[in-house]
Formats: C-alpha cells, sequence, structure tokens
C-alpha cells in the first residue's frame, strides 16, 4: 500500500487548462486514459487514444450527462481495497477495472453565480458526480492518487517521474486531504447561494466559514502565537488580500489586521476630496481629506504625530511623490492605495522594509454580509456595519442650530467615529480629525483624551489654540451621562453629533444649551468592539 503504480486513470475536468499536457505525459508512460464528455474530446483532438466511461461501465450517458460516472464500474474501481481478497474476488466476478489515478475539477458553480446566471443554469451546474469520484478516490487514497486542482498537474508528474511511474502514500495522502478541502469548500459555496441567495436567509442554519491558499504568517499577535491568512472561497469583496505588494517585508499578522482597517476608512471617502487615514492599532489616529493629498496628510499627521509613528497609512486616491515623500519622512509600517504613482514608487524604493500595496480598487462601505467573531464554544455572527446618515437624517435638538460647516464637521467626525472603537470621540474641525479618543471604559474618558491629544498637537506644532476650539465632536454611542459632553465642551466644541437614545438626553441636551453647544441626533449608533 506504500507505492502505487498509475496505469489506468480518468480524467473528468471543467477547467481544461494543463489538461492536454497531463494527458500527454500520461499516456507517454502507457497510462490508459478514461473519460468524458468535453473532457475526452478535447484529448481526442490532441491525438491521444481515449476510452469512454460508456464503454468502460458498458451504459450509456443520459439525461443531458448528469448520469455518466455514478456506476458501480467506475465507484468500486476507485473504492476497492487492492489487499483485500473479497474486494479483488468482487472486482474479478463483476469485470471491474482499477482506477489508480482520478483527475476531477468540478462544474463552474462559483464562477456561474458571479455572472448572474438565473436559477436553472446554477443548478445545473451543481457538480454530482464530480464529488462523488473525487470523495471515493481520496477516501481510498491508500491505493489511489486524486488530483482536483490543474496546479498539481506539474507535482503529480514530478512524483511519477521520481517514483518510476508510481506514486508514494505521503503523496496520496497530501492530495487526498486537498481533495476534500475542495469539496467541503465546494458543498459551502452551494449551501451559502441557496441559504442566502436562493431563500433569503440571513442567518441560515448552517453557517459555512472557509478559506483557501493560507499564507503561514511569522507569528500571530504576539511571537508565541501562530498564525495563516486565508483568502476566502466563493464571491467577496476586494481589499487588502487582493492587493499587489509592490515592495517591503512579509505582511504580518498585525499589518494585515491594521492595514484592513486604515482601507476600509479610507473608503469611506471614495470618490471625494483626497483623504489620508493613519491608523495604529486598528485604530485612527489621524483623518483628513484636502485640496491635495499632500495637504490630507499634514492635517491628519498633525492630529497626533506620536501615535503616527509606525503606523499604517492609506488614501483613497493615486499616491503621488510629494506626499510619497512626506509620508517617507516618518517610520511607517504600510501604505497602501487604490494606485501608486511611478513617482511614489521611485521615493518608497529606498525604504526597502516598508511595505507599499497597490488595491486597484476600494471597498464599498455600503456593502452586506456578515461579521463573524469567535467565542469560547461558539461564533457570534452579525451583519456588517454598513449603516450611515445624510445630513437629511439628522435631528437638531437644542436650541442652536449647528451653522453648514459645523454640520460638514459632525458629518466628517461621524464617519470616522464609526471606524473607532468603543466608547469613540472624536473631534474634527475643517475636514480634519482634531482628537480622537479611543477603547475607554467610559465616555467622558474617550473626550478628556482626544482633548488631551489635540492640546499635545497645539503645543508641537506651535498654535495659538487647540483644534479642539471650534471643532464638532462625534460619540459613537449616547452620551450616558452629561460629563463627556461637558469634557468635550471644555475643550472648545461648539457642535455635537451623538446617536440619541439615553434616558438622560433631556440632561444632555440642557447641558448643551447652557453651554451654547449645537447638537444633532442621528438615531444610529456604532459600537465597535
Amino acid at each position: 500500500m506504500t507505492s502505487t503504480t498509475i496505469k489506468r486513470a480518468l480524467l473528468s475536468v471543467s477547467d481544461k487548462e494543463g489538461l492536454v499536457e497531463l494527458g500527454t505525459a500520461l499516456a507517454a508512460r502507457g497510462v490508459e486514459l478514461v473519460s468524458t464528455g468535453g473532457t475526452a474530446r478535447a484529448l481526442r483532438e490532441a491525438g491521444l487514444e481515449v476510452r469512454d466511461v460508456s464503454d468502460l461501465t458498458g451504459f450509456p450517458e443520459m439525461m443531458d450527462g448528469r448520469v455518466k460516472t455514478l456506476h458501480p464500474k467506475v465507484h468500486g474501481g476507485l473504492l476497492a481495497l487492492r489487499d483485500n481478497d473479497d474486494h479483488v474476488a468482487s472486482m474479478k466476478e463483476h469485470e471491474i477495472g482499477a482506477i489508480d489515478l482520478v483527475v476531477v475539477n468540478l462544474y463552474p458553480f462559483e464562477a456561474t453565480v458571479m455572472r448572474g446566471a438565473e436559477r436553472p443554469e446554477i443548478i445545473e451546474n451543481i457538480d454530482i458526480g464530480g464529488p462523488s469520484m473525487v470523495r471515493s478516490a481520496a477516501k481510498n487514497h491508500g491505493f489511489v492518487t486524486i488530483i482536483t486542482d490543474p496546479a498539481d498537474y506539474g507535482t503529480l508528474l514530478v512524483e511519477l517521474e521520481a517514483n518510476d511511474g508510481a506514486t508514494s502514500l505521503e503523496f496520496r495522502k497530501k492530495m487526498a486531504a486537498r481533495a476534500f478541502a475542495a469539496t467541503a469548500s465546494y458543498d459551502s459555496m452551494i449551501s451559502q447561494w441557496f441559504g442566502f441567495a436562493d431563500q433569503q436567509q440571513m442567518f441560515p442554519e448552517f453557517l459555512a466559514v472557509n478559506g483557501k491558499a493560507p499564507q503561514v504568517l511569522r507569528y500571530g499577535e504576539n511571537p508565541h502565537q501562530m498564525a495563516a491568512f486565508y483568502t476566502p472561497t466563493g464571491p467577496h469583496v476586494a481589499g487588502v488580500a487582493q492587493a499587489e505588494q509592490l515592495q517591503g517585508k512579509e505582511l504580518s499578522y498585525n499589518n494585515l489586521n491594521d492595514a484592513d482597517a486604515a482601507l476600509e476608512l479610507a473608503a469611506e471617502f471614495a470618490g471625494g476630496d483626497p483623504a489620508v487615514v493613519i491608523v495604529k492599532h486598528a485604530n485612527p489616529c489621524g483623518v483628513a481629506q484636502g485640496a491635495s493629498l499632500l495637504d490630507a496628510w499634514n492635517d491628519a499627521l498633525q492630529c497626533d504625530s506620536v501615535s503616527a509613528f509606525g503606523g499604517i497609512v492609506a488614501v483613497n486616491t493615486e499616491l503621488d511623490g510629494a506626499t510619497a515623500e512626506a509620508i517617507a519622512s516618518i517610520f511607517t509600517e504600510v501604505v497602501i492605495a487604490p494606485k501608486v504613482s511611478a513617482e511614489a514608487r521611485e521615493v518608497f524604493a529606498a525604504k526597502k522594509n516598508l511595505r507599499l500595496l497597490e488595491c486597484g480598487t476600494l471597498p464599498d462601505p455600503r456593502r452586506g454580509g456578515l461579521a463573524v467573531k469567535t467565542i469560547a464554544g461558539g461564533l457570534l455572527v452579525q451583519s456588517r456595519d454598513n449603516g450611515a446618515v445624510t445630513e437629511a437624517d439628522l435631528k437638531i435638538v437644542t436650541k442652536r442650530e449647528p451653522t453648514p460647516q459645523e454640520l460638514k464637521d459632525c458629518l466628517f467626525a461621524w464617519t470616522v467615529a464609526r471606524h473607532v472603537k468603543s466608547n469613540a470621540i472624536v473631534y474634527a474641525k475643517d475636514g480634519a480629525t482634531a482628537g480622537i479618543g479611543a477603547g475607554q471604559m467610559n465616555r467622558r474618558d474617550s473626550a478628556r483624551i482626544a482633548a488631551i491629544k489635540a492640546q499635545e498637537a497645539a503645543e508641537t506644532y506651535e498654535w495659538a489654540a487647540a483644534k479642539t476650539a471650534g471643532s464638532a465632536v462625534a460619540s459613537d454611542a449616547f452620551f450616558p451621562f452629561a460629563d463627556g459632553l461637558i469634557a468635550a465642551a471644555e475643550a472648545g466644541a461648539t457642535a455635537v453629533i451623538q446617536p440619541g437614545g439615553s434616558i438622560r438626553d433631556d440632561e444632555v441636551i440642557a447641558a448643551a444649551d447652557e453651554a451654547g453647544l449645537a447638537m444633532v441626533f442621528t438615531g444610529m449608533r456604532h459600537f465597535r468592539h
């Protein structure tokens, strides 16, 4: 059972890439080729001798090809234990020939869904015979070699060359593991389509969460943790995982997590004025929009230049050379942009360790989908926080109405706050963050910390006053007491945006009126734990 010589191969593939080359190499080794439908036709057109499955089974393909390999002479040849006398006797009695190699890839279900096909066509692209052969061959990997990915054709041929036309048990075990992963992924895509798309279920009875092509990372959040990076199977948005790394060291677990946080916030400003997002430990520490990307960078950096050191930078438009020069002037771990100009690439080339990513497109911040978090013994699943508000959604609750500029700053601060860990407080003025308070156990402390950072920035840059003076302040959830709002007023804020909904809203509104603040309610909160 250690080594199995390949004498007969069954090939049935949807993806014809590399098929003829593989068939030619197998035939050159004297391997009998058995095939079906389009696969057999492609091999014959290349001048190869192929035996039809219908000839092997003595039974014709029928029902538009739905029934062709589901037959004892196929599955008997795959499942028979060659060292079991009873199995060998059954094969002889029923004239079942052994099949040593199966090369199968499945109907293009995902591609069919993605191009918007109608339901009947989608159903027809649910493969039945293919997964059955894959599973039979993989189960009997003691004797049968299963290949499900064209990328493994070359590996198979190297294995045959090294073993005089045979495969080792270790190789077959490895391919069997890949085969079961392939069928599991395939079935999960089908179950997700039935649940989410066909049945319109937000939370289907069975939730399949899977990924493919793991990139093993140096370590996880900490050096003693192991980590890997998977990309999802099935339809998914393009993001950090699909970005092209143009230069720099290997991305770490924390780099990937932070880059995702930065890109998601930069995507909020897609199509708008140039925007720069600086993130540290998954929290924004500076965000700004400007007439140019360089202006936006300078304003974002000034919000908290201390935290920006060693941070992650994302932008919403093409990264130019001048902005790259400015970013390169401080230590930066990762820079990600939809497009990177030749001038910017040249600038960063001098920073060999800096990871530079080009993502092509920005993810849609309003997209649907599920967010999944593991806890001990289970999964927490919720719809993505894709909620947003416009000026028309705001409810003015104070005696003083906000000015047009205050409203603009309120909405900017609110956009940033929804990407800051709770409890989140964000001060903003003239399209730039003035101070950010994140992750505190109470909202008053977040307001104070953000104000302290703003004061430190004023001292660093020798401004006459902190930029919180005349700013708008956003709170990701309601103020449960007036103390957080009072802290914001003491920092110089003149306008407030918050969800509202506290039993003490009247107390908070009264405190805002007493301080001469304008305040609007959104009716929507954005906790981010």
